[in-house]
């Protein structure tokens, strides 16, 4: 009875590192595909109108750091989980 119980406990604990491990990769997989549409789209929105290309540029960057910071903590958070 008692060995059940380690091993349940034990596996359990591997499982979660697993899943923070998961959580992790899947924040970054989104952060890059978030990061590709914003660059798509100020990519697209310039060709469109030259003339106001650095406002797209600058609110380009603003949100890709926004994207960045967030994808950051969820790693952070996830690493946090796993080092538990």
């Amino acid at each position: 009875m008692l060995m059940t119980m380690i091993l349940q406990a034990v596996a359990g604990a591997a499982l979660g590192k697993f899943g923070a491990a998961i959580g992790a990769a899947v924040a970054a997989l989104a952060a890059g595909i978030g990061l590709g549409k914003i660059g798509k789209a100020a990519l697209e929105a310039a060709a469109r109108q030259p003339e106001f290309t650095s406002k797209y540029q600058l609110t380009a960057i603003i949100i890709g750091a926004l994207v960045e910071g967030a994808c950051l903590f969820a790693i952070v958070v996830c690493l946090l989980g796993i080092l538990r």
